[in-house]
């Protein structure tokens, strides 16, 4: 195992653990799950870069548009319970209750 493939697997294995174990709040679970994405970029980029294919080029580049799009509708849902609920904790949110 070398030393990127170390760094990204880590990466990952962090943010994954952070969004398991810190689950107080929505933000620090929307962080969280933008360095997986983060680390999931880099990972592709570097080894679209180093097959050296031009097939694989758009790959990292379809990622970063959906990882932009779970960002919008991460923040858009904060923004959402936040208003409605006072706060971004995920103790107070309900699936029971409308």
């Amino acid at each position: 195992m070398n030393l990127t493939l170390f760094t990204f697997s880590s990466m990952f294995m962090l943010g994954l653990l952070g969004l398991t174990f810190h689950r107080t709040h929505l933000l620090s679970a929307l962080l969280c799950l933008e360095g997986m994405m983060l680390s999931l970029f880099l990972a592709l980029s570097l080894w679209s870069v180093q097959l050296s294919s031009t097939s694989f080029s758009a790959s990292p580049l379809l990622l970063l548009a959906f990882s932009a799009c779970e960002a919008s509708v991460g923040l858009a849902l904060l923004v959402a319970t936040a208003r409605t609920h006072g706060s971004d904790r995920l103790n107070a949110l309900n699936l029971l209750q409308c």
